[in-house]
């Protein structure tokens, strides 16, 4: 029983691994849209690619194929959905320097819908779904889709350097691994993915844009949230939203 327990977690981990490089790869090869569009200056100007950011949102919903029916469709729903969303900002917001939950509700207020804001909607209702999909309850259908969506805003959050969301997604999920159940299997799927593109990201070839950050989060925020009660996701609620209202502050107003 223990052997075909950790075969689930690698064989996640693997599948993970294997869809997010092959999918950088063809990606690379056909460049939808043209090069350019896929192109952007890093924090030291150098140009990198995004290409890494979709496959690592599609290579973590391949992982999690070992799930059971009723996790499998609410992870791969969040994943997916994260996924879109950063991917839609990741190009239709290129050039808004807007940062920030209070910029883009400040532009919705102003009536001016901006991709920032389509990602905050997207993926907290994406978010709100997958909770109501993994948890009986109605308080922890919330605090399940908190969780979610606030780990997805997390791994972003540090997405500010060359392999930061990579790495802490790795360091975040490695104690999942050691769960019982959905948990551990949602866990690897978003460690899978995330080593997958360290490589490139840390080389400075690559990005992952807010379309493989919100992904990776997403993944791992349902992994938090399988392996979690009450008790385990409203520490975890408290946590993130601590953690965004910090980031709130330092981007400014």
């Amino acid at each position: 029983m223990i052997e075909r327990k950790s075969g689930r977690r690698l064989g996640a981990l693997l599948a993970a691994a294997g869809a997010t490089c092959a999918g950088t790869a063809a990606l690379r090869s056909l460049a939808p849209g043209g090069a350019e569009r896929w192109t952007r200056k890093n924090y030291a100007g150098k140009s990198v690619d995004l290409y890494a950011g979709p496959a690592a949102a599609v290579g973590a919903a391949a992982g999690l194929a070992a799930l059971p029916a009723k996790p499998r469709a609410a992870a791969v729903l969040a994943v997916l959905a994260a996924g879109a969303c950063g991917a839609y900002d990741d190009m239709a917001g290129a050039g808004d320097p807007r940062r920030g939950f209070r910029a883009h509700l400040g532009a919705l207020r102003n009536g001016e819908i901006t991709s920032g804001a389509v990602k905050l909607f997207g993926i907290s209702a994406a978010g709100l779904a997958a909770g109501a999909l993994l948890k009986e309850r109605p308080v922890d259908k919330v605090l399940a889709g908190v969780v979610i969506a606030g780990t997805a805003h997390l791994v972003n959050l540090v997405d500010v350097r060359p392999g930061r969301a990579g790495a802490a997604v790795l360091a975040l999920g490695a104690p999942g691994l050691l769960r019982k159940g959905p948990g551990a299997v949602a866990a690897a799927a978003s460690m899978g993915a995330a080593a997958a593109v360290l490589p490139d990201d840390f080389g400075e070839r690559a990005m992952i844009g807010d379309a493989g950050a919100h992904a990776l989060g997403a993944a791992l925020g349902t992994a938090v949230v399988a392996g979690n009660g009450r008790a385990g996701l409203a520490a975890h609620a408290a946590a993130l939203v601590a953690v965004a209202a910090y980031g709130e502050k330092r981007l400014g107003p």
